[in-house]
């Protein structure tokens, strides 16, 4: 009798660990997204459907929901690469480092181990493939702006699929001499290289190994946002899918690993520009649809793991002089980045004498300021001011942050924006703010309670069976 109890609890113990491996994993990373950047935006889609409270995105109503640090070991106040080599790897580093530890000795990620597991791989981003989250996937570099260097690794890893804007420099190394042309050595190592959505279907089937790229003639620094989206532009949601396609197409009996990075909530938060971070997380929420369809499929096989890296801006929902109230929905009046925004002005500047009435005429138009939305005196006269000292005086101010480079009149646009709906940013750099946690399927319980963001990564291996 003692026997068969002894037997049927290693059963039991057998199916319990069947049971929570993962066969297929989503990593999904959004850059920057801290919690308020999440609350934020479903409670602006309440709002623009003329209700208070939160109008649910997919992924925040996950089942679990957690929290993890971020900090890196050289500071509180984790960058990117640091970040993501901590997703990436399990093991903290220096700001700046990417797949090194402290001591800058390679360590080795998850998506390497998964490859040498015999499981297929695929690493996608919003922005360049060299950038720092990608880069910590496959590569083991000091810096994170060693991309020529960052991206030389990326066919050593052998992995299957590849996808992002592109890469920023394919031919220069970080010192700035000339250098091979990454993209004819991408080739030699066996993949194929697709620019677009199209050119991709034309080409999947004769391919072994896949990068996926924007268009030639797009920018390929990285994705547009998606409140400038054109027709045709590749979106990350289109990613995720031909990642799924691609990685599923053949020889994946021991499944995949699939990281999506959501890489420009961080580049609209680093701007303080509310109304272009809210929908880059939208557009990161539907990213997620696709992969969770898939799950529906294979629910007892796939787990979905959401977090970020980082906070940026310090995002605060609410500030003194707006009292007890948001104001979200005004942000559904600006219709373009502040980026984009900043073209426009700097395109009327070109006109000659140029009137304030010309200027309001585009801020009415563009941010809905006059229109929409009721501009106080002390708001106005900061945009008129602005206008006579840049464009009357004819000394054109730009003001730069981390990834863009505006209009004085465009900045000054955005945090009037920012004071209608109420919405307070304390920084244009990264916090130590926790960021979240979420996930769904295969042994997603160990994803409860709070973590380092060392252990979300530790934990994904540990679901998926893959030796540590």
């Amino acid at each position: 009798m003692k026997k068969f109890f002894v037997t049927l609890l290693f059963v039991m113990a057998v199916c319990q660990m069947h049971a929570q491996q993962a066969k297929y994993v989503f990593y999904f990373i959004g850059d920057g997204m801290g919690l308020n950047q999440v609350n934020t935006t479903e409670m602006f889609l309440a709002e623009v459907e003329g209700r208070i409270g939160i109008k649910p995105l997919l992924f925040p109503s996950f089942p679990v929901a957690s929290h993890a640090n971020s900090h890196s070991a050289s500071n509180s106040i984790t960058d990117s690469a640091a970040g993501g080599t901590a997703l990436a790897t399990g093991v903290k580093t220096y700001n700046n480092a990417m797949g090194v530890d402290a001591d800058k000795n390679p360590v080795e990620s998850f998506a390497e181990k998964a490859k040498k597991a015999g499981k297929r791989v695929g690493i996608t981003t919003s922005v360049s493939i060299d950038h720092a989250t990608p880069g910590s996937q496959y590569s083991h570099e000091t810096h994170r702006n060693m991309y020529y260097e960052v991206a030389s690794w990326l066919p050593k890893s052998n992995f299957d699929f590849f996808a992002g804007s592109g890469f920023l420099k394919p031919d220069k190394t970080y010192d700035g001499k000339d250098a091979p042309n990454l993209f004819p050595i991408f080739e030699e190592a066996g993949y194929t290289l697709a620019r677009g959505i199209d050119e991709y279907k034309a080409k999947r089937d004769g391919a072994k190994k896949m990068i996926l790229m924007e268009k030639a003639d797009a920018d390929q620094a990285s994705l547009r946002y998606a409140i400038d989206r054109q027709p045709g532009d590749l979106t990350l949601a289109e990613i995720t899918e031909s990642a799924i396609d691609f990685l599923m197409k053949e020889n994946a009996k021991k499944g995949f690993y699939l990281m999506v990075e959501g890489g420009k909530i961080d580049w609209a938060s680093h701007g303080n520009d509310a109304a272009t971070m809210v929908y880059e997380l939208e557009d990161m929420d539907n990213a997620v649809k696709v992969a969770y369809e898939f799950y529906k499929k294979h629910p007892k096989e796939t787990l979905i793991v959401i977090t970020a890296d980082h906070e940026t801006g310090g995002l605060s929902m609410g500030r003194s002089s707006g009292g007890y109230t948001l104001n979200l929905k005004a942000l559904s009046y600006q219709k373009q980045s502040i980026d984009v925004l900043s073209r426009y002005i700097t395109d009327l500047r070109k006109k000659d004498k140029v009137t304030w009435e010309d200027a309001k005429a585009l801020l009415a138009d563009k941010m809905g300021f006059w229109k929409e939305l009721t501009i106080t005196w002390e708001q106005e006269k900061q945009l008129r001011d602005c206008f006579e000292e840049t464009f009357t005086k004819n000394r054109a101010k730009f003001d730069e942050n981390l990834y863009s480079r505006t209009e004085a009149l465009a900045t000054v646009a955005k945090q009037v924006m920012t004071e209608q709906a109420h919405l307070l940013w304390s920084s244009g750099s990264h916090t130590a703010a926790y960021v979240p946690v979420f996930a769904v399927g295969a042994g997603s319980q160990e994803f409860s309670g709070r973590m380092d963001n060392t252990d979300i990564i530790r934990k994904i291996a540990k679901v998926s069976g893959v030796k540590w």
